[in-house]
């Protein structure tokens, strides 16, 4: 390696170092460990998001005519529901999971354990759990038995994790309760952008629903020594209505 070469190397390594993105490879070409908890970031106490590390805007979610106009009007019974304190019913109130690929959003926490041929996810809502196979080839939609996480596999590319997602069924609502079909396929790159903040970009494609794939970021920081809690849907207060408005029954006096 000549003078040059060795001094522009060093030159970037030091750039990257002061502005906080230096690559969080190992020396010797290990692939990062996301092994541990992480929790949301910045997180409800955390305040304002280091602009270097926060989660980027998402693209806009284009759906096709026939979604749009029930979709919307869902999102606006939604809104004016909140306003008056009476949420509609949802995955979390029917005691229900969120699914794929709603549970990657940490509410609370979220761990990964980290293998050499898998990768497990654990929310700790509703203590959900998906595996991603890694270095197996991905089934045919048509071969995976629908259901709340779908199928996933992985590969390492460098610093990070790439995963593919097919299989959820279509009952079990997306980001922002949107609608999917069977074929929707979920697209994630997941990669430390610091020591302690994780990034998971999510690409939704469906092409019976979408008019054009869906991006956004989840963002979670580091919880060192967190241990998961155990997290049982046993709720007997909240009930759904005729109108699908959750309500709480109160205690008879």
């Amino acid at each position: 390696m000549n003078t040059n070469t060795l001094r522009s190397i060093l030159g970037a390594a030091a750039v990257a170092t002061v502005m906080g993105l230096a690559q969080p490879v190992a020396a010797g070409g290990k692939t990062p460990d996301f092994t541990g908890a992480w929790g949301a970031y910045p997180g409800p106490r955390g305040g304002p998001p280091d602009p270097k590390l926060a989660a980027p805007p998402a693209t806009p979610l284009l759906l096709k005519p026939k979604y749009k106009g029930p979709y919307e009007e869902l999102r606006a019974r939604q809104i004016e529901s909140d306003k008056r304190g009476e949420p509609l019913s949802n995955a979390s109130t029917a005691c229900l999971p969120t699914g794929m690929p709603g549970m990657m959003f940490a509410i609370y926490p979220i761990e990964f354990i980290q293998g050499d041929k898998q990768v497990t996810i654990i929310a700790e809502a509703m203590s959900q759990v998906r595996r991603v196979y890694l270095d197996k080839p991905q089934l045919k939609i048509e071969e995976v038995p629908p259901g709340y996480y779908g199928h996933s596999v992985g590969k390492w590319e460098g610093d990070t994790l790439v995963i593919d997602t097919v299989g959820v069924k279509d009952t079990v609502l997306g980001n922002r309760d949107m609608p999917h079909s069977d074929q929707m396929r979920i697209q994630e790159r997941i990669r430390l952008v610091a020591p302690d903040i994780l990034h998971d970009q999510i690409t939704i494609e469906d092409p019976v629903v979408l008019e054009k794939p869906y991006t956004y970021t989840n963002a979670y920081r580091r919880m060192p020594g967190y241990e998961m809690l155990e997290y049982v849907c046993e709720n007997n207060r909240d009930y759904i209505d005729e109108n699908g408005v959750t309500r709480m029954r109160l205690q008879s006096q």
